[in-house]
């Protein structure tokens, strides 16, 4: 079974992903969006939805770099593992508290507003509940990690996603012996990955990146204003 979730499992949430969201591009086109409720109770989803996504962007930056940069450039520019486990705790920790306060806010939303829960699915539910069980483990994982300031721990975790993606047989072995709670995180993680093509997870592979660089402001016209004079 640990072989399984830790050397198969991470291929299959992978092949779901790609294959998945591909198919769901071109046969679903119109389903590929967030579907913002912004319209109902819009000060309430201004307080959840901007910690919560600079949290989760933060923590998935550090995971894709902290766990995928090979370990001989990190010692050769010089960073001890200590160093980088300490930088890791800091940082995903106050990302984390941060995504975790945003996402509670948008979960208690979306369940406790009536008009709100009757426009939201039962994955969307779903989707947004397992995102903040997944800070919460996130989160727990610190007091773990205090106790190996080494960075031993994390040098697992590097060696084991560094594994998998050069197809290493062996990458399993990476993660034998972890802390439970590192184990049930990455189940988790990868999880998501694989329920992300059938939610509204999609929106984050077409985030309008050139509105960075548009010049000047989108005019938006009421609907009378819009209209001609006929008189």
């Amino acid at each position: 079974m640990h072989h399984f979730i830790f050397g198969i499992y991470p291929y299959i949430a992978m092949a779901v992903l790609l294959i998945g969201s591909v198919a769901r591009y071109e046969r679903d086109p119109f389903t590929w969006k967030s579907s913002s409720s912004q319209l109902l109770r819009r000060r309430l989803l201004r307080w959840g939805s901007v910690p919560f996504h600079v949290g989760v962007l933060t923590i998935f930056a550090g995971h894709f770099f902290g766990l995928l940069t090979p370990l001989w450039l990190i010692e050769a520019l010089g960073i001890s593992h200590a160093v980088k486990q300490v930088l890791a705790m800091s940082v995903g920790g106050v990302a984390g508290a941060l995504a975790l306060f945003g996402g509670l806010i948008l979960l208690t939303r979306r369940l406790t507003d009536p008009r709100i829960r009757a426009t939201s699915s039962a994955m969307d539910i779903a989707i947004l509940s397992l995102l903040v069980l997944q800070l919460c483990l996130g989160l727990l994982t610190i007091p773990v990690s205090l106790r190996h300031l080494d960075g031993v721990e994390m040098v697992k975790f590097m060696r084991w996603a560094q594994g998998i993606f050069i197809l290493d047989p062996q990458a399993a072995d990476y993660t034998a012996g972890a802390s439970p709670v590192f184990q049930i995180h990455i189940l988790t993680g990868l999880t998501l990955f694989m329920l992300f093509p059938f939610s509204r997870l999609v929106h984050l592979l077409s985030a309008p990146l050139r509105y960075l660089w548009r010049p000047g402001y989108q005019i938006v016209r009421t609907r009378r204003a819009a209209l001609p004079d006929r008189r």
